[in-house]
């Protein structure tokens, strides 16, 4: 009765594993296209192997003990004496021991290798994209091409690209599964990345770090393409009806979910430096705030302390 009341556990365990699982057809991190993505499903999966060296001997004996040593099992050994073995204590710190000497040795190697800052070697010229993000939406400013666009990022295929990443509002993630690392943008700052598709596609862009009510529509395409394709694109972007000047910009920075790609033609000289200059006040050193706030405050008691004097003076 109990061995059957165990199977039937077990069905219903593998049945609800299943049910979670079935969401989870779209492995877009397991299915890279660039060698930044692929070197990251590398690391991914060669970590999780040497832990499972020790998670599933884990689990396996767990199991297998608590079956073997069940009350009802008369024929189980019973040793109340016992309490130590040599042999278990050199493979229980041995092997662990190891495992992390090798995940260190890979995090050092991977670190350097797949640094965001790191411009990839190509024969190749980069293509500079800068990057804005916004309540609830991504501007692309392509500098050398002067042209821009919001939700829709277009890259030639085995062309490095390069980009420049901020925010305009509060701090957020830029991340394309398939073709690589993740890196945050934030306000007043310009973080890097370099990224690389290997075949044409449209690949899911989106943001990783809740940023508001409009987090989970923040998506955007990445349209890869052959570099005739794309000349093509820039071609179609130059003809968009709209430039993205001040007054243009002003709009787009306002909230909004659930934008529609818009092209503009040209873009203001240096918009991307205005951008992030616009946020110079939060990049002082915490000594230079505490100092303005404190100066804010003793120029505020004046105010008031000269308000009262002239309040009792009328009443004289």
């Amino acid at each position: 009765m109990k061995k059957k009341t165990c199977l039937s556990l077990m069905k219903a365990s593998g049945l609800l594993a299943a049910l979670f699982l079935s969401g989870c057809d779209d492995w877009v991190l397991m299915d890279p296209k660039g060698p930044i993505g692929q070197s990251g499903k590398s690391l991914i999966l060669t970590a999780t192997w040497l832990m499972l060296i020790v998670v599933v001997p884990v689990i396996v004996m767990t199991l297998v003990f608590a079956w073997k040593y069940r009350a009802s099992n008369k024929n189980a050994t019973y040793a109340p004496k016992w309490a130590h073995s040599h042999a278990i204590e050199v493979v229980v710190w041995f092997i662990p021991c190891v495992i992390i000497g090798v995940l260190a040795l890979i995090t050092w190697k991977t670190t350097h290798e797949l640094d965001p800052y790191k411009p990839l070697e190509s024969e190749v010229k980069p293509l500079h994209v800068q990057v804005v993000a916004l309540d609830w939406k991504w501007l692309f400013i392509y500098p050398e091409q002067n042209i821009a666009s919001v939700n829709e990022l277009a890259i030639p295929t085995g062309t490095p690209i390069a980009f420049d990443i901020t925010s305009a509002s509060v701090m957020n993630a830029f991340f394309i599964p398939q073709l690589g690392s993740q890196i945050y943008a934030m306000a007043g700052m310009n973080t890097k990345l370099h990224l690389l598709a290997d075949e044409p596609g449209t690949y899911m862009g989106m943001s990783a770090n809740y940023s508001g009510s409009g987090f989970s529509g923040m998506k955007f395409d990445t349209l890869a393409m052959s570099t005739t394709d794309f000349n093509a694109w820039v071609e179609k972007v130059k003809a968009a009806p709209q430039p993205l000047e001040k007054e243009q910009y002003t709009e787009l920075v306002k909230p909004s979910e659930a934008n529609p790609v818009a092209h503009f033609s040209s873009v203001e000289s240096n918009l991307y430096q205005s951008i992030l200059n616009s946020y110079g006040s939060y990049c002082q050193s915490p000594s230079a705030t505490a100092l303005n706030s404190h100066e804010a405050l003793n120029s505020k008691a004046g105010e008031e302390a000269q308000q009262v004097s002239m309040n009792v003076a009328s009443e004289e």
